[in-house]
């Protein structure tokens, strides 16, 4: 199916009910579904016959609803700010605030207190509330007539409504009333059944558009807060970079922007500064932070051939790094996609809520309807009728509920792209609630995928120390590009030892290496070779030894000169040293580890014993390791696999929930739910936990929003419910929700 994905920068919104209406709009187009978000005022749209719907027929069905939209052509680059976005875009309504609230602040005061009120002060009152319901509510009156015109009803529908009622009443009680003669006094009432209660209600067209403007501002400051992590990440970037460029006397440095810089630049990186873009070390050695992208504080040692990311920074040495990647491409961009696209997910019981949201409005105007007629019927006064008609109008907030999933997902994706954790959206957090079995690949997961030296064993009277041995062995093994030789080779120098240059070196495939030492001829390779085709015999002590280690899943190489075998080095996947904890703490977490791998069992088993697994599957194939996930699923296990390579893909796609190890395969990682960018499995049982947390304050926010709704709306009709105290509770509810979801942020891996 020939489908593509336009993002749209929606303007405009003012509650749920808006995001709602939008994703009807556009749902009605031919091959169009899209997702609004109201927290991040994005807009995701899906559609499945470009050529029959373009870009801007998709704005346009946005401003028929409307509102403003704008399609976003490209995220903007890590390296590259937006110069467009204002510095600090809540002023305007700060402003609006602070002048409303101290004109709304004497007329409350006035109102409440009889003594303050002298003669003729309604009319003072008049005059300071006059600016606040007309200039300080026009954000509010905009947006309801807006959506008159379209046919629809809003959060804004009834604050307006609410707002011009009240300051309505009162202009009819002051000029065709008696509230206007000289010496009038009122007196305050939190309640409308009360039979003193006054006919004048400046102070509530004041103080409940104060409210809920302070609701509106602290709500738009919160959200600001919530997605500053993902704004952080992307500008993490380096602004410029030292490039290497052929001058007429040689090689030169010249700054420049990193947004110029293309695949295949030689940049030089010094200590202190970030890494400019993705690429492979050139030349030197050094320590890079990775703490922005993996979340790790321990500096990693690379040296020529190793990969470094954009934005980590050099707090070594001198680099010279061959540019691989630029732009959208660059693990640091790949990362702010992920995070946008979490962000823009709704889980299922949003979209219950978004559901009830949308018929919210028709059904609270109808409910003030009925409040202001039934107690005229039921024999109360005009009075009591409007106050509780006006309170149901106000008290009421669907914004709440459209607010609950989206700031909780703003913040808890943020906090995890900040610990190098990517989760994918709404689904994975759900998922992770049932998940009951983690299945762990081996290689590369809960090992660390690649060859080290373990044991080296000499064999008693040969002569040589196990220095000397690992010697001999480096200096073969140097002319080989085999992981067995790496590992031998590389643990001479984490040893520092002297390694001498080997001569006449030659290679048997699957079998040894040879060469010429210090004028004698050492061999290195397996027990079969040296036997066979050297005619060696291998010590029985020693033998021991040998099957042992390989019945353990290591590999043994025998070192031999002169006809005599003088040792054994062992090699293997080393357990990864937090490998253990995090098994502990996937058992805390109610979660049953299970082993899969390729290896043979005597491997795998010593693997499993290492880090505490009971359950493992060896020999396990691609396809095998599939067919074990659905052999779970099928027992009713709800399955969290976790893995890092090409043959992980089809059993990560297959599990109720994927990890992807960030260090692993494009396939894999595409593949998964959630991503650990460092590779750390004890990062793997933080994002399990992450997003619990995130879920379990999801489902916080929705059950706290529709009790407010359910127990506030019938005491508001009851007339229990003053139209100030109605504002201030609703601007409240959905400050909670937002301050509620910004807890997430103080979210703390496990030490």
């Amino acid at each position: 199916m020939n489908e593509s994905v336009v993002e749209l920068d929606i303007t405009g919104m003012t509650c749920a009910s808006c995001a709602n209406r939008i994703e009807r709009k556009l749902g009605k187009l031919p091959g169009v579904s899209a997702t609004v978000n109201y927290a991040t005022e994005q807009a995701q749209v899906t559609v499945t016959e470009p050529d029959s719907v373009d870009p801007t027929a998709l704005v346009s069905a946005v401003e028929s609803a409307g509102y403003g939209a704008t399609v976003r052509v490209q995220r903007p680059e890590p390296d590259a700010p937006d110069d467009t976005a204002p510095a600090d875009p809540t002023a305007p309504l700060r402003q609006r605030l602070v002048v409303s609230a101290a004109l709304a602040l004497p007329v409350v005061l006035l109102s409440m207190v009889t003594a303050l009120q002298f003669p003729n002060w309604q009319w003072a009152a008049l005059a300071l509330a006059a600016p606040v319901a007309v200039w300080g509510a026009l954000p509010f009156h905009r947006a309801a007539w807006v959506n008159a015109r379209h046919g629809a009803a809003t959060m804004d529908t009834l604050v307006s409504v609410g707002v011009l009622a009240a300051f309505g009443w009162s202009l009819y009680a002051l000029f065709l009333g008696d509230a206007g003669r000289a010496g009038m006094h009122m007196t305050f009432s939190w309640f409308a059944t009360d039979p003193e209660a006054s006919d004048l209600y400046l102070e509530v067209a004041s103080a409940v558009t104060v409210f809920i403007l302070a609701g509106r501002y602290m709500e738009a400051r919160a959200k600001q807060q919530s997605g500053a992590a993902l704004r952080a990440l992307l500008e993490l970037g380096a602004k410029d970079a030292a490039v290497l460029r052929d001058g007429p006397t040689g090689t030169v440095e010249r700054r420049v922007p990193t947004a110029s810089l293309v695949v295949g630049d030689l940049v030089v990186v010094r200590p202190g500064e970030r890494i400019p873009s993705d690429g492979v070390v050139r030349e030197g050695s050094s320590a890079v932070d990775l703490s922005m992208l993996t979340g790790e504080s321990v500096p990693v040692e690379v040296r020529p051939g190793d990969r470094v990311t954009g934005a980590t920074i050099d707090v070594g040495g001198r680099l010279v790094v061959e540019v691989t990647a630029v732009g959208a491409d660059t693990e640091l961009a790949r990362m702010g996609r992920l995070v946008e696209e979490a962000q823009t997910g709704k889980a299922a019981v949003q979209r219950l809520a978004d559901r009830v949201s949308g018929v919210f409005v028709p059904i609270v105007i109808g409910l003030a309807v009925l409040a202001f007629v039934g107690w005229l019927v039921a024999g109360g006064s005009l009075t009591a009728a409007f106050t509780a008609a006006v309170a149901t109008l106000i008290i009421a907030c669907p914004c709440a509920l459209g607010l609950a999933t989206p700031t909780a997902l703003l913040v808890g994706t943020g906090r995890g792209s900040q610990l190098g954790i990517l989760i994918g959206g709404p689904q994975a957090l759900e998922r992770t609630r049932t998940v009951d079995t983690i299945v762990l690949d081996k290689t590369g997961t809960v090992t660390t995928g690649e060859m080290r030296v373990a044991a080296v064993s000499v064999v008693p009277d040969a002569g040589v120390d196990e220095g000397e041995l690992l010697t001999l062995a480096a200096a073969v093994e140097d002319g080989s590009e085999h992981p067995v030789a790496r590992a031998v080779v590389l643990a001479a120098q984490s040893r520092d030892l002297d390694v001498p240059t080997a001569e006449q070196f030659a290679a048997t495939p699957g079998a040894g290496v040879q060469a010429v030492v210090d004028g004698e001829v050492v061999v290195v390779g397996t027990a079969r070779w040296l036997a066979g085709s050297w005619a060696v015999t291998v010590p029985g002590a020693l033998a021991a030894q040998v099957a042992a280690a390989e019945d353990g899943g290591g590999t043994v190489v025998l070192v031999a000169r002169g006809g005599t075998v003088l040792g054994a080095v062992v090699v293997g996947d080393t357990v990864k040293p937090e490998a253990a904890d995090a098994v502990r703490r996937f058992v805390s977490l109610d979660l049953r580890p299970v082993l899969l791998t390729g290896d043979n069992e005597g491997a795998a088993r010593s693997v499993a014993a290492q880090v505490g697994i009971d359950e493992v599957h060896a020999r396990a194939t691609p396809a095998s390791k599939l067919d074990t996930v659905r052999g779970l699923q099928a027992e009713g296990r709800t399955v969290a696999m976790v893995g890092d390579g090409v043959n992980d893909a089809a059993a990560l796609a297959a599990a109720d929930l994927g990890i992807a190890m960030g260090a692993g395969t494009d396939a894999a990682i595409a593949a998964s739910d959630i991503t650990v960018v460092s590779g750390r499995l004890t990062v793997v049982a933080d994002a399990v936990r992450l997003s619990r947390a995130t879920l379990r304050t999801i489902r916080g926010n929705l059950f706290w929003a529709f009790a407010y709704n359910v127990a506030a709306i019938p005491l508001a009709m009851a007339g229990l419910l003053n139209p100030v105290l109605a504002g201030a509770a609703m601007a409240f509810s959905s400050v909670f929700v937002v301050t509620n979801s910004l807890r997430l942020r103080r979210f703390a891996p496990t030490a």
